[in-house]
């Protein structure tokens, strides 16, 4: 009966409208992904097949297709509102319970660790003392939020350029009171185990063609003898004015204050003898004073650093980002989160911007990719068939009621 034929039809322009009406209702919802209805025609097959005269039964709904094509960002400034720029998604953990979004709306909860609007745990990888990658991707990510304690200087770096021109002075008459016992001079901070700073100056004289003796003077070092400084350091340079001697020195004494001994390594690689002034291009050591956290930062390729008012970094994380084979299995769960399933294939974790993975884009959010003026279409379309289908229902009743009339 044709009755049967055109409800069948209706029950599929009502599906489509209730696709397109959650779209709509999604589309300013963060990393929703829209959906389409997709319909199969019914065909009524007999012991001895398809007759050739057959006509088909109407239709019915066969999927709900899940759209994940990317969409637009919207920029927020806010440094854990995290976006996917191409292919992933974040792997989420609930006590076990894991699923995967698109929307990177995360926070610190109390306890440091990254979390969505709903409490659950964004995951990926740790990071060592070095802030290299470690784990497989499954760890959650905690930011801490307690500080970082004071290190004391174990290394130094400096870069300059000596002026092949200036004049040969006495090393013997140095004396760091008087500016006409050396040629050049730089100052950077040292730090001591508990903090404290103190200005550490280096001293440069030109002892001979190619050679210079450096000096070393550390505010609060308790020197041996009489003299206030170490050194000298010597350090010599080709006739093209490069380093070929004297590149590491390592001064070590005691403090006059209550702390660790001082010990620290000067690397002078990067000095260089050219006949132009002289010129710092780098100063640089790796201590600094204890810390309070501030606020944290995450790069495109998802590593986090926490920022301390030290002026300190740390990488204390990095986001992971899930792929599948069949992104379109995925069981939706809601809270614009998906689950696997065995027809989406096993995860695979990755780094973001790595082959396949998108990459991470901080301070953005990714928008839902629904398009409002196409859904309009598509509502308009599938109340037109919603319409000639219970229309085709009017049409019959008026066919029965004329075969009832016959008499």
């Amino acid at each position: 009966m044709s009755f049967n034929v055109a409800l069948t039809g209706i029950n599929s322009a009502s599906k489509d409208l209730e696709t397109t009406s959650n779209n709509l209702s999604n589309a300013g919802t963060t990393g929703f992904k829209k959906s389409r209805a997709e319909f199969n025609d019914l065909f009524a097959l007999g012991p001895m097949g398809i007759p050739q005269l057959a006509i088909g039964q109407g239709s019915r709904m066969a999927n709900v297709g899940q759209m994940f094509n990317q969409g637009s960002f919207d920029f927020t400034e806010r440094s854990l509102d995290l976006g996917i720029e191409g292919g992933g998604f974040f792997r989420l953990d609930d006590d076990g319970d894991v699923s995967y979004t698109r929307a990177g709306e995360f926070e610190v909860d109390r306890d440091g660790y990254v979390v969505n609007n709903t409490g659950k745990r964004l995951t990926g990888f740790r990071t060592d003392e070095d802030g290299s990658r470690i784990g497989d991707g499954r760890d959650h990510l905690r930011v801490p939020t307690e500080g970082i304690p004071a290190q004391a200087t174990e290394e130094a770096r400096l870069g300059a350029n000596l002026n092949a021109d200036a004049e040969i002075l006495n090393p013997e008459a140095f004396d760091p009171e008087d500016i006409d016992s050396f040629n050049e001079s730089t100052t950077t901070t040292f730090y001591d185990s508990q903090g404290g700073a103190h200005d550490a100056t280096f001293y440069f004289v030109k002892s001979d063609e190619n050679t210079w003796d450096v000096f070393t003077q550390v505010e609060g070092a308790d020197y041996e003898g009489e003299q206030d400084f170490f050194g000298p350091h010597q350090i010599e340079f080709d006739s093209a004015g490069n380093l070929v001697d004297g590149d590491i020195k390592e001064i070590e004494s005691e403090f006059v204050a209550n702390v660790d001994d001082l010990d620290v390594e000067i690397d002078f690689g990067d000095l260089t003898q050219f006949s132009r002034p002289f010129n710092v291009t780098e100063v640089s050591q790796d201590g600094y004073t204890a810390g309070e956290f501030q606020n944290v930062n995450v790069e495109n390729d998802g590593t986090i650093y926490a920022r301390y008012n030290n002026g300190e970094t740390q990488a204390v994380g990095q986001v992971a980002l899930t792929q599948f084979a069949s992104e379109e299995r995925l069981q939706n769960v809601g809270e614009t989160s998906w689950q696997a399933t065995a027809e989406a294939g096993d995860p695979l974790i990755g780094v973001p911007g790595q082959g396949q993975f998108g990459r991470i884009e901080a301070g953005a959010l990714e928008q839902s990719n629904v398009e409002v003026s196409e859904q309009l279409v598509n509502m308009i379309t599938a109340q037109r068939n919603f319409s000639a289908n219970a229309k085709m229902i009017s049409t019959q009743d008026q066919v029965t009621q004329e075969i009832l009339n016959i008499r």
